[in-house]
């Protein structure tokens, strides 16, 4: 008797993921209204390209996005993976976001907190820097 062969790393032209039902699992736990999550995809079969646009309430971005972009970029390296199986090139938009571009990566990720500017010293006769004093007003 003979063991089927599984063959791994072949690519089928003939199909390509559900690139909306990926999206909508990777995207649903991080919403709390996940019927408002809309997915569209449309394939370019000239050129194996796929354009996956997402909208949702928001309300919801900062938890799709996360802290740095680090959740939506984890789902993005998913989708561009599925992707890749299937010889497809994807670019995510994203809709009610600051997003506009397509470059494949369509997002802009939430920046990093930035420390204010330090205050100005000035010198002592000494040498040494000191803090300026203000006053303040109440």
């Amino acid at each position: 008797m003979q063991k089927p062969q599984l063959k791994i790393g072949t690519k089928s032209p003939t199909t390509s993921p559900d690139y909306v039902g990926l999206v909508r699992f990777l995207m649903q736990p991080f919403l709390d209204s996940p019927e408002s999550l809309s997915v569209d995809c449309e394939m370019s079969n000239t050129r194996n390209h796929a354009w996956i646009r997402i909208a949702f309430e928001s309300s919801d971005k900062g938890k799709v996005f996360g802290r740095g972009g680090r959740n939506i970029q984890a789902i993005r390296t998913v989708i561009t993976a599925a992707a890749q199986t299937a010889g497809h090139s994807v670019y995510l938009d994203i809709y009610g976001s600051s997003a506009g571009n397509r470059d494949g990566s369509s997002f802009e990720e939430e920046k990093e907190e930035r420390l204010p500017p330090p205050k100005p010293r000035e010198k002592r006769g000494d040498g040494q820097d000191k803090p300026i004093a203000r006053i303040r007003s109440h």
